[in-house]
C-alpha cells in the first residue's frame, strides 16, 4: 500500500465507523412503529405467555444462560432486538416462530417489551466463579462502562442494555459471539472494545457483570 493509500484509509476508518454506528442506532420502519406506540403491559402479559416456556413466565431466563433474563430491561432495547431478530439482523433461530410478523405485530411488540421491563431483577442469577473479578473490573472499566453504566445499569436512550444481575452464561456466550462476528446486530463500538479479548478476559469480564447487583426500580 502506498503512502496515499494508507493515509486515506486512515482518514475513511473513522467515517466508516461512525456510519456503521449510525446505521446500528438508526430508528426506522417497525422499530420506529414499535417505539411510538404505547404499550399496554396487562396485553403484553398475555402475549408474553408463548414466552414463558424459555424465559419463564417471570422473564428471569434460565441459570444455564441458554435464555437471557428479560426482566427489569429496558423497554427500548427489548423492542431493538426484538425487531433486528425479525429483521433478519441477529440470529435467534429459536425466537423466531414466536417473533415471526404473523403472530406479532409492532403494536404487540411494545405490549410485551412494557410488559417486561415492568418485571422485578431478582438477585439470584448465575453467577460464574468469581476467581477473576479485579480483572473483570478492570476491564469493565476501560472498555464497557461507558455505554453499560458503572453499575451495569445500560443506556435506554442509546440501546445499551442493563447488564446487572444477568446470568453469566448467557453474558459469556454473547460477548464470544460479537467479539467474533457471530451476534451480527452488534454495536460496532461494542465489538471494537472487545476484538482483542481472550477467552479468559471475556470470563472475567462477564463474570464480573453477573456479580453485579440490579438496580433499585
Amino acid at each position: 500500500m502506498n503512502k496515499f493509500l494508507a493515509s486515506l484509509s486512515l482518514v475513511l476508518l473513522p467515517a466508516f465507523a461512525l456510519a456503521q454506528t449510525a446505521a446500528w442506532n438508526d430508528i426506522k420502519g417497525e422499530l420506529k412503529e414499535a417505539l411510538e406506540a404505547k404499550g399496554d403491559p396487562a396485553r403484553g402479559k398475555a402475549a408474553f405467555v408463548p414466552c414463558e416456556g424459555c424465559h419463564r413466565a417471570d422473564a428471569a431466563g434460565r441459570p444455564s444462560g441458554a435464555y437471557p433474563r428479560l426482566s427489569g430491561q429496558h423497554m427500548r432495547v427489548l423492542v431493538k432486538q426484538i425487531t433486528d431478530i425479525r429483521a433478519g439482523r441477529r440470529s435467534v433461530s429459536k425466537m423466531e416462530p414466536f417473533i415471526d410478523d404473523h403472530v406479532l405485530t409492532p403494536f404487540d411488540i411494545a405490549d410485551i417489551a412494557v410488559y417486561v421491563h415492568s418485571l422485578p431483577v431478582p438477585n439470584t442469577n448465575a453467577k460464574g466463579p468469581g476467581t477473576t473479578l479485579v480483572r473483570g473490573k478492570q476491564l469493565y472499566d476501560k472498555d464497557c462502562a461507558t455505554c453499560h453504566g458503572a453499575k451495569g445499569e445500560g443506556d435506554a436512550a442509546k440501546f445499551y442494555p442493563m447488564v446487572a444481575a444477568q446470568h453469566y452464561r448467557y453474558l459469556l456466550r454473547e460477548v464470544t459471539f460479537i467479539r467474533d462476528g457471530d451476534r451480527r446486530n452488534s454495536n460496532p463500538d461494542m465489538v471494537k472494545a472487545i476484538v482483542g479479548y481472550n477467552a479468559a478476559d471475556l470470563e472475567a469480564v462477564s463474570d464480573f457483570m453477573a456479580q453485579l447487583a440490579p438496580l433499585p426500580r
